[in-house]
């Protein structure tokens, strides 16, 4: 069972006027307990969903959702790594990790009418550590690349991806004041166990920082401490390896190096939710790993996210750090299995790093590492990993700034800094493209000499796609249609071939291209094009004018019109469109709008000024509480729909001052 020493009476909550918590504790244990508490207050249920995968209980939770995901914890082997390496972790981190974790336990037993599952608590920090180790996994892909597997499909993971985040730097050198500038823009699901939460975790032993973190998460994942601050955004490289295993003919041994070796199976039981019975479930494993059986024969899943259990120290310690060298240094500890790295300080630094635990693959050209790769030899049974040194990284480059958009770590800044990508080891399947984001991005920022805190804004606020589009399907076609040539949808060609590509919410330009958007990303399964013909095009403005006719009774409705943010009773329009540097994405309700599900959510702007602390401002999109009957579920949508942002402070007094609610966890 996990323990602390930590007194209650010995840390502060601190409740500001939208209900932020400021975590304040004599040491570090204390904080992080004192974390545990504040985010179960504002979304316990969350946090349980996400502790219960380390547990093996989410079926007894949810139901059948629920059960796949403990079935694939328990075949990724989550909670074994964890006692495998339980002893690498440092000790000085147990102590904020028992703090964090005593502190969820003690708020489970003062609110047990909160408890999903009672069997569920008290919770121990190997259960804890199961939990993110499965996260990790997620994150990483294999909830993409497994359903597929399993139905014999093989899914290739790179590419192109719409989805993702913004995070950039400006050295003073680019800036009219000479400050650093930190755009901290993460784009996640607004809602759900991976959605962003803002927090101040503050200590007597040096833990002082503004940032996001998830359900679970005990330190900030991204923000901003006394002296420096940084972002992250999913990077796409080879995360993620497939192979095949070639098997005897009772399908128990597998071949490896000429030698047969018994595939290792055991079973899983699983509870679901309403169903009186445990389900019984088939585990394999090879020297490679988690290993499934499907129509085509048996395949093992290798990836970096289950060979270790040190990301959660490893963001701490970026907490910590005071100057670029101890980030680095804790960049160095590599627990974390991927992520853009995008960093500045107070001292005249700015970084981007391609990062993550990358494996050292064999690099004969023969192994096609992005396809399904022989399970027969150890030469492509990787066991080791590149150094920090060895990923693709960039330092106070000429033109003064980095910047990434889940794009390739090879276009970071302009082109007199970028990195070249024969420098760098071929079989990691880096990023080579531009998307939308970071096409436009460049385009701004290139088109700007210096630039004053107000530009830095209004590049972040951005909401205009590229002169030229980076999606993956082309629809340039659009362009060079004559309405005289299609009378019927005349009214739609025009609305599009007017429309200066802004997804404000006054635009009808970007109303018809969501609409657009959803019906070709819907229908190219069946066509399986990279370019739209005339016909399909044709096909997709009738659909778009029949939509808008019969969910809004008229054509050329606008973007606000159509989509909307949306929580409890209240109703905003949205901008925002799958790409821009504004992302929103939505999904359709029955009424013909659509709701935002994910995209813009926590945002954080930073100053660095010479000889005082950072200048932060941030927003969140909903509220700090997930709880409806708080006030504070919504009392932020209003700022975030106008583009604007609230001033944080690190300094303890200033947070006191101003507090309007102060009390221990007790």
């Amino acid at each position: 069972m996990a323990f602390s020493q930590v007194n209650p009476a010995d840390v502060t909550i601190a409740r500001d006027s939208f209900g932020v918590p400021h975590i304040m504790g004599k040491t570090d244990a204390d904080a992080a307990y004192g974390l545990a508490w504040a985010h179960a207050e504002d979304n316990f249920k969350d946090i349980q969903y996400v502790l219960l995968t380390g547990k093996g209980m989410l079926g007894r939770a949810i139901g059948k959702k629920g059960a796949e995901a403990d079935y694939v914890a328990a075949l990724l082997r989550c909670r074994e790594i964890v006692e495998e390496k339980y002893n690498t972790l440092s000790p000085d981190f147990l102590k904020v990790m028992n703090g964090y974790v005593a502190g969820m336990n003690a708020y489970a037993k003062k609110h047990p009418e909160e408890v999903l599952l009672k069997k569920a608590f008290p919770a121990t920090t190997r259960d804890y550590l199961a939990a993110v180790t499965f996260s990790l996994c997620i994150i990483s892909g294999i909830d993409r690349q497994l359903p597929d597997l399993l139905a014999g499909k093989m899914t290739t993971l790179d590419g192109f991806q719409p989805g993702g985040s913004n995070g950039f730097a400006i050295h003073p050198s680019r800036t009219t004041t000479g400050e650093a500038f930190l755009a901290i823009n993460s784009h996640q699901p607004l809602e759900g166990p991976v959605a962003w939460y803002e927090a101040h975790i503050q200590s007597d032993e040096g833990w002082n920082i503004i940032g996001g973190l998830f359900p679970g998460g005990l330190s900030a994942f991204i923000g901003v401490n006394e002296n420096l601050g940084w972002t992250h955004t999913v990077n796409f490289m080879d995360k993620i390896d497939v192979f095949q295993l070639k098997m005897n003919a009772d399908q128990t041994a597998y071949e490896f190096d000429g030698n047969w070796i018994p595939l290792e199976k055991k079973k899983v039981k699983l509870s679901v939710k309403g169903i009186p019975v445990k389900i019984s479930k088939p585990l394999y494993w090879s020297r490679y790993g988690a290993t499934i059986k499907n129509k085509n024969g048996f395949y093992s899943i290798r990836l970096t996210a289950n060979q270790d259990i040190k990301a959660i120290e490893q963001w701490w310690r970026m907490n910590k750090a005071k100057n670029f060298t101890e980030f680095y240094s804790a960049l160095g500890i590599q627990g974390l299995p991927m992520f853009n790295v995008i960093y500045a300080d107070r001292y005249d630094t700015i970084f981007y790093l391609s990062g993550g635990k990358m494996p050292l693959r064999n690099k004969d050209p023969k192994y096609h590492w992005q396809d399904v790769v022989p399970g027969n030899s150890s030469s492509t049974l990787w066991k080791s990993y590149h150094t920090l040194n060895d990923l693709p990284q960039l330092i106070n480059p000429p033109m003064g700034y980095v910047y990434n958009t889940n794009h390739s770590p090879f276009l970071a800044t302009d082109s007199t800094g970028n990195l070249d990508p024969r420098n760098y080891d071929i079989t990691s399947g880096y990023e080579t493209y531009h998307n939308n984001r970071s096409a436009r991005f460049y385009a701004l920022i290139s088109a700007s000499g210096k630039i004053d805190y107000e530009r830095f804004r209004e590049i972040k606020y951005d909401d205009t796609l590229p002169s030229k589009l980076q999606y993956p399907i082309s629809i340039d076609s659009l362009w060079m249609m004559k309405a005289a040539d299609h009378g019927d949808i005349a009214d739609i060609l025009g609305t599009f071939q007017q429309w200066n590509r802004a997804a404000d919410t006054s635009s009808n330009g970007a109303a018809s291209f969501l609409l657009l958007y959803h019906y070709v990303q819907a229908n190219n399964k069946i066509w399986k094009t990279d370019r739209l013909t005339i016909q399909q095009l044709e096909e997709t403005l009738r659909f778009i004018r029949r939509y808008e006719l019969q969910h809004f009774g008229k054509t050329g409705i606008t973007l606000g019109e159509l989509q909307k943010h949306i929580r409890g009773d209240k109703v905003y329009p949205s901008w925002g469109l799958p790409d821009v540097l504004t992302a929103m994405h939505s999904d359709s309700l029955p009424d013909g709008r659509y709701k935002v599900r994910a995209g813009e959510s926590y945002i954080e702007l930073v100053r660095f000024p010479k000889g005082s602390l950072p200048v932060i401002e941030s927003i969140n999109c909903y509220g700090a509480s997930a709880n409806p009957s708080s006030k504070h579920y919504t009392d932020q949508m209003d700022l975030f729909i106008q583009k604007k942002t609230r001033r944080m402070s690190l300094r303890k007094e200033d947070v006191l001052a101003q507090a309007e609610k102060i009390y221990h966890p007790e």
